[in-house]
């Protein structure tokens, strides 16, 4: 059922300071001598319990964003000025009913509050501000990947 639906693990909701719910895709940090392929897979699985998932496409180069003034000392526990990060395509071949994101890995509180399916073009306007620039290069880079067919040739 789930092996060809263009569907993209993007639902994954964090309620920001104050009433604003933002969301966004699955990302974590990357363990000292961890490929970075490898943290992708793990931070799937410890935000959302996904371990069926295939690799379909990888964006070469790191992609950053940094917080604005007014979130400096606040947001990323207050240790960090932005995010370098590398994008990983994968295609979801297990059941929605898979996807669980209470804690796992350790963590002691669940990293967001609900998740969703949303079209991958739609992921860069659910995004806070900041976030936006590198979620619309994600958003291009990996369209090709969204259509039925593209996520067949994908699977071969």
């Amino acid at each position: 059922m789930g092996k060809h639906r263009p569907k993209w693990a993007t639902g994954n909701a964090a309620i920001a300071a104050g009433s604003e719910t933002v969301w966004q895709l699955p990302q974590g940090g990357i363990e000292p001598m961890e490929p970075s392929r490898e943290a992708a897979f793990r931070e799937l699985w410890e935000e959302t319990g996904v371990t069926n998932a295939t690799l379909i496409g990888e964006i070469p180069t790191w992609l950053t964003y940094h917080l604005p003034p007014e979130l400096m000392g606040i947001a990323l526990k207050g240790r960090y000025a932005g995010h370098r990060l590398r994008w990983y395509a994968m295609r979801f071949d297990g059941p929605d009913s898979e996807i669980d994101i209470t804690p796992k890995g350790g963590a002691s509180k669940p990293e967001f509050e609900e998740w969703r399916w949303v079209p991958l073009q739609e992921v860069p306007s659910l995004a806070i501000g900041y976030r936006r620039p590198v979620y619309e290069e994600v958003a291009r880079e990996f369209a090709r990947f969204g259509s039925p067919a593209a996520m067949a040739v994908a699977a071969e």
